[in-house]
């Protein structure tokens, strides 16, 4: 099994989330935070299950798409992955460089 560790700036991403939906409903913030955090439990089984991210052209860098959100994951080795960071598909991603900044890991 794969251990799945969530960086700083993962989680910050996560209660932005949150706050923002929370400003209209509580109850959907909390299910869509839940969904999202849940979600990322399929790659401790299959960590290769999300999709390469197009916009880092790495291979080790992966997205699931949940909802409307992408949850950009870096595959570390077949041990470990790191939760990048989540972001609304409308949304740029952040640079590459800025991913490993925030999440205190080196390229």
């Amino acid at each position: 099994m794969v251990e799945i560790k969530w960086t700083n700036f993962a989680i910050q991403n996560l209660n932005d989330i949150g706050d923002y939906i929370e400003q209209h409903s509580y109850r959907q913030a909390s299910k869509m935070v839940n969904y999202l955090f849940d979600s990322v439990s399929i790659l401790e089984t299959f960590p290769l299950s999300g999709r390469i991210v197009p916009e880092y052209d790495t291979y080790h860098v992966w997205k699931l798409i949940r909802s409307n959100y992408r949850i950009v994951y870096l595959v570390l080795n077949d041990k470990r992955i790191d939760i990048l960071t989540i972001h609304h598909s409308a949304q740029l991603l952040p640079d590459l460089p800025v991913l490993y900044n925030n999440s205190e890991l080196s390229p």
